[in-house]
């Protein structure tokens, strides 16, 4: 009777069923222990014949089946030829092969926050060995991970050691908490290698207690609540609020907006209590950033210019003493940032 490899077998297992692996096929080299079958997990090593070496990095190489599939193919390639380079905190455009014939040069680009050390970024496979292979080295301006704020987490960022400068990360506070502005989320951004101040969460006011009962006092009393809401026009003249105004009026209730470059924080609503008081006002925060080029004669920003004013989060051009020329500048957290350099507005050139 003829028995014929189908190139895996299924093997039953307590945690479920797995695929075992085929004899490799391995050409200028040979490999041990010599199977036909090999069961998930186990493992063989290969070495490859005179003038041939593994397409990894040692003259011995050790491969795993996984699951059906070998953790890689062991391949014996040419001794003139290169393997794959590993770039720490770099890329570059890998080939389907896995290896690299004489003469072949690829370009290292740098992972976010790093920066080429000496200025190289090509390598050039020669006799088998990469020529000087680039290095990428942690920005002077970059910043490490972000510090870890109590009762706060970090969203919608997979976790990195090192971030590029102008990188913004989010916090949310902890459920029950909220910041002393009283938002739950907050951004830092990362500024010439530190990070800016971050969220403080607080456990978020609440007039019920964890007993059901007012203020958190147990009573078996009951309040009687006196104090309600009337229409807005038994509380007299408007509440001012500085740099803000009613940008609607009900019935019950105001709501107030805030001038340009300022920002609402606090109650969306403003009602009218029976005892003609107001309830809690917003208050309007500034929230923009005030540029003089006056102060800054090393920057090259053209004089006479005047007081220049950005809105958070927002990118301003500012014009440059060379014609068509700017320097973007962005205000975060009510601080400037710029790279001091002054771009060509049409090109995208840089000035010297």
């Amino acid at each position: 009777m003829c028995i014929r490899y189908l190139g895996f077998i299924l093997l039953w297992f307590p945690g479920g069923v797995t695929q075992s692996c085929s004899a490799p096929s391995l050409d200028h080299g040979f490999f041990a222990p010599k199977q036909e079958i090999y069961s998930h997990g186990k493992k063989l090593t290969y070495t490859c014949n005179d003038g041939y070496k593994p397409a990894e990095k040692s003259w011995w190489v050790t491969s795993t089946c996984e699951n059906g599939k070998w953790s890689h193919q062991p391949q014996c390639i040419d001794e003139s030829f290169c393997a794959e380079p590993n770039i720490p905190n770099g890329k570059y455009t890998k080939i389907q092969t896995g290896w690299y014939k004489v003469g072949a040069t690829i370009r290292i680009r740098c992972d976010q926050g790093y920066e080429h050390k000496n200025q190289a970024v090509t390598a050039r496979c020669q006799d088998g060995a990469w020529t000087t292979l680039p290095i990428c080295e942690k920005s002077i301006n970059a910043c490490s991970e972000p510090p870890k704020i109590q009762h706060a987490v970090i969203i919608n960022q997979e976790y990195q050691e090192v971030f590029a400068v102008d990188s913004e990360v989010q916090y949310e506070c902890e459920d029950g908490f909220t910041t002393e502005g009283g938002d739950t989320k907050n951004f830092i951004y990362c500024l010439s290698g530190t990070w800016t101040k971050g969220p403080t969460c607080v456990r978020a006011k609440s007039d019920t207690g964890s007993d059901g009962s007012a203020g958190g006092h147990t009573t078996s009393t009951v309040s009687i609540i006196t104090s309600f809401i009337i229409t807005v026009d038994n509380c007299g003249r408007l509440p001012h609020v500085p740099n803000g105004d009613v940008g609607e009026q009900g019935q019950m209730f105001l709501k107030y907006q805030c001038s340009s470059y300022y920002k609402h924080v606090g109650p969306e609503k403003v009602t009218c209590n029976s005892d003609g008081t107001w309830s809690p006002l917003p208050t309007c925060e500034a929230a923009f950033c005030a540029l003089d080029p006056a102060q800054y004669p090393e920057s090259n920003l053209r004089p006479g210019l005047g007081v220049q004013y950005i809105k958070e989060g927002e990118t301003k051009n500012i014009p440059c003493i060379w014609d068509r020329m700017s320097m973007p500048v962005k205000c975060i957290n009510r601080q400037i940032i710029s790279r001091n350099r002054c771009k060509d507005i049409v090109r995208g050139a840089t000035a010297a």
